[in-house]
């Protein structure tokens, strides 16, 4: 039962709580961790910041998998129902769909406001990391739905993923979770090119290796999520399967691909890649359905994971 209670509690304090602030954040911990380490990541040539960038991401990535799964294991020693209950709450740190929501709908209401489309610009930079100065509205309604789908499978699908399969094997889901938090964070802070190219080469790489399935199971339940919305589904599958290989990301263009599809739009990301085809017009409202597909999307995927959790209970009894 501990799967499904685990999630239970997690889902419960993200529609009731939602994400903490930073200070007791743990993703905003590791980012000050790795904010220390890259004080001294970049003193060396190429092979010393390839070697430190690859022992600091091991070593964070060790030490939080470990601290998570030791909590897990004596908590579960001295008491189930605390157990349950901390590991849930732990088990929210490393997820979020509710706030990505919440940050949409702001960005779209921005948009739809000549007078606010600076702000929006501004503050679209918390989703995206292209540069949003000059991007006009059909760009910046692009880039939050393209966020929006992609943020699927690195905040829900892929954190959620690791913690059904760690607790197929005992008490170490939460390492899982955490585990895989701290390569995200590690890629999402240095694993660009430009200054960072050898220091976060091997957490970006790192990173691609764990969200290879998620990031195709992402897909599979927005097309599923299509399907229960009656969009274009078969549209997101045809979609999907042609046009993910056209960004840099071996995985990003999986959901994205497969949300472009199934909207009926093109997401462009100037001088990189266009997904989809142009069946609609990238106004406000695509971020509207976009959040309806990715809802659709998110329960299918809650579904599944109570599923396998329930599967492992009845193969446990047989």
């Amino acid at each position: 039962m501990d799967i499904i209670l685990i999630l239970l509690v997690a889902l419960l304090v993200e529609f009731a709580i939602g994400d903490p602030p930073n200070a007791i954040h743990p993703t905003a911990w590791f980012g000050k961790v790795i904010y220390l380490f890259e004080r001294f990541g970049l003193r060396g040539g190429k092979t010393y910041q390839f070697v430190y960038g690859t022992a600091a991401t091991l070593l964070l990535a060790a030490v939080v998998a470990a601290a998570a799964w030791l909590l897990a294991d004596w908590l579960r020693d001295i008491n189930y129902a605390l157990y349950i209950i901390a590991s849930g709450v732990l088990l929210k740190m490393t997820f979020s769909f509710v706030y990505l929501r919440k940050t949409a709908l702001h960005i779209k209401r921005l948009i739809e406001n000549d007078e606010t489309l600076d702000k929006a610009r501004f503050e679209l930079r918390a989703l995206v990391s292209r540069d949003t100065s000059k991007l006009p509205r059909p760009y910046l309604v692009s880039a939050t739905v393209e966020s929006v789908s992609e943020s699927l499978c690195d905040s829900l699908v892929s954190p959620l993923f690791f913690f059904v399969v760690g607790s197929l094997f005992g008490t170490f889901g939460l390492a899982a979770a955490f585990g895989f938090r701290v390569v995200s964070t590690f890629d999402s802070m240095i694993g660009y090119h430009g200054k960072y190219e050898y220091f976060g080469k091997f957490p970006a790489r790192l990173d691609d290796v764990l969200n290879y399935i998620p990031a195709r199971l992402s897909a599979l339940v927005i097309i599923a999520g299509a399907w229960l919305t009656k969009m274009g589904a078969r549209r997101a599958w045809r979609v999907a399967k042609v046009d993910h290989l056209k960004t840099e990301s071996p995985n990003a263009g999986w959901p994205m691909a497969a949300a472009a599809g199934a909207l009926g739009v093109q997401f462009e990301k100037i001088d990189h890649y266009r997904l989809g085809r142009i069946d609609r017009p990238m106004t406000p409202g695509v971020i509207d359905d976009s959040l309806r597909l990715i809802n659709s999307a998110t329960l299918v995927w809650f579904i599944i994971c109570f599923a396998i959790g329930g599967a492992y209970i009845a193969l446990a009894k047989a």
